[in-house]
């Protein structure tokens, strides 16, 4: 190629792109910290919940400034589907995540080419930092130099992690595989691990742990990292993401001993004290750094309060996690994935505001665009939705058409306006009854719900409403076939998509939890 030519068309390309040094050097572009903790209910959170018997000071401060959204969602009623739709912008049950998550040797679930909010807002001059738990899969280099199907027996740990989140946008990441309860019990920075382990521990899950590491200390490490990170930023200058998936209040349910009691409630009354404390602590980094005025902080969680909270000990005492919502984590009912959202952004979000906006996890990639003027890749985000116009307090109309929710065992539910269709008999989790049980008793094999007269799901209404449930049932086929649920060209889903789930109730299917494969939570 002629040298001219080729060094016009790089001028050329350069110029298309957004130029790092004018991002950083307008101060427009808002530094963005995303805090999602990890099983935390809506009742948990006493500024939601009058009724709850948890302080939480520094997630009610955080409302006090900013606003609350009422109807925020999980796209999954568990972790790993969730995170990967926050990050993507798309809905878990397109990929070959349909059911389950994964373990802590998983192979990556984002693939090579999607877009991911990190990627996009590197684009625009953002240094982009993960701190917390992943859980999304990670492509582990195998002892005999080929790459590790999965199982720590096939990992060399000394050498890099080929595909995790340096890999999908992220400049900087310490934290964990997956749950703190899933082996391997060491932790990561950047593509390599922090240790080899050398001994066995068990927090749930047996397996392999690095000597030194302990459950309870990893709440607190991530949180000084976090602060740490937010400290070298406002010095550094220029935008930043700071993505901050806490371990807590998820199983092991390990309080540090100085919160050990602290709720008069139960260890999990006391963990989630100390996760707000998590919180709290970043949040004065952002202040002492005099970083609050040109910063948005959300602050929300994957999905409902998981039975070990010990609802029974809980509810008891006047605590109810998952709030009036039915059902718990898991669950298709909305405690499933029915959470808490707060944002706090000074001079754009009004103090004390309140959203009933129907929004999504899945938002995040969406609503940073429109922030930052972009507009998406056609086949980027075919999930996610602005949330700005709400955050601005503009939006005159629904924002999404309809929103769609997975359980844990793969079962579908769509919820248009005040209709929510469900397409099982039970939880589709593992509250009573769950799907076989609800059959066995000869419920019908859907629910629906108006949620605003019944916001516990208690009387299904199919039986009334036959027009309802075939219009529901349309659109969420219609969401299927065209590979996404927002406007734009039709895309492929990964894999066939069956949304009656025929083979969960298949005693001939193979049982997960293969190395590799999704497992419960």
């Amino acid at each position: 190629m002629n040298m001219n030519r080729f060094w016009l068309k790089l001028s050329v390309l350069l110029l298309t792109l957004p130029s790092v040094r004018m991002v950083a050097a307008e101060g427009a572009k808002p530094n963005i910290i995303y805090i999602l903790a990890d099983d935390l209910g809506y009742g948990d959170v006493k500024c939601l919940n009058a009724q709850g018997k948890i302080a939480t000071p520094h997630m009610d401060g955080l409302a006090a400034q900013g606003m609350v959204f009422t109807d925020a969602h999980g796209s999954s009623a568990v972790c790993t589907p969730t995170r990967y739709g926050i990050l993507t912008g798309r809905y878990n049950w397109r990929s070959r995540l349909q059911s389950g998550v994964l373990q802590g040797y998983s192979p990556a679930l984002i693939k090579p080419d999607q877009l991911t909010v990190p990627l996009l807002l590197k684009q625009y001059g953002y240094h982009t930092a993960g701190i917390g738990k992943w859980h999304l899969g990670l492509g582990l280099a195998g002892a005999d130099g080929e790459a590790a199907g999965a199982g720590p027996g096939k990992v060399d740990f000394t050498k890099p992690i080929t595909d995790g989140p340096v890999a999908h946008g992220f400049d900087y990441y310490f934290g964990i595989s997956a749950s703190l309860d899933m082996p391997p019990f060491v932790y990561l920075e950047n593509n390599r691990w922090t240790e080899v382990p050398t001994v066995e521990k068990k927090w749930g899950r047996k397996g392999l742990a690095a000597a030194d590491f302990e459950a309870v200390d990893v709440l607190p490490t991530l949180t000084r990292k976090a602060t740490a990170y937010l400290d070298e930023q406002a010095k550094a200058g220029g935008p930043f993401f700071l993505y901050f998936p806490l371990n807590s209040p998820h199983t092991p349910i390990v309080p540090s001993p100085e919160w050990k009691g602290k709720s008069g409630l139960n260890d999990y009354g006391d963990f989630v004290m100390e996760t707000d404390w998590a919180i709290g602590q970043v949040l004065a980094a952002v202040d002492r750094d005099g970083l609050a005025g040109n910063t948005l902080v959300i602050v929300t969680s994957d999905n409902g309060c998981s039975p070990s909270a010990d609802f029974p000990t809980l509810l008891s005492k006047g605590h109810n996690p998952s709030y009036v919502f039915r059902g718990m984590k898991s669950d298709i009912w909305d405690g499933g994935h029915h959470i808490p959202f707060m944002v706090r952004w000074p001079g754009k979000v009004a103090a004390g505001a309140r959203s009933e906006a129907t929004i999504s996890l899945n938002d995040l990639l969406a609503t940073c665009a429109d922030i930052l003027g972009a507009k998406l890749p056609a086949g980027a985000g075919p999930d996610s939705v602005s949330i700005l116009p709400a955050l601005l307090g503009k939006a005159e109309q629904p924002l999404r058409e309809a929103i769609v929710y997975h359980s844990i065992e793969g079962r579908f539910a769509i919820r248009q306006g005040n209709w929510k269709l469900e397409l099982c008999p039970g939880s589709g989790g593992w509250s009573k009854p769950g799907d076989p049980a609800a059959k066995a008793q000869g419920l019908p094999l859907v629910q629906l719900y108006d949620m605003a007269a019944d916001i516990g799901e208690t009387h299904n209404l199919q039986a009334e409403h036959p027009e309802v449930v075939a219009r529901l049932t349309a659109l969420l086929e219609r969401y299927v076939a065209d590979g996404r649920s927002t406007p734009g060209t039709a895309l492929a889903n990964d894999r066939a998509v069956d949304i009656w789930k025929k083979q969960l109730n298949d005693p001939k299917k193979p049982k997960a939890g293969k190395a590799g494969e999704p497992i419960p939570d």
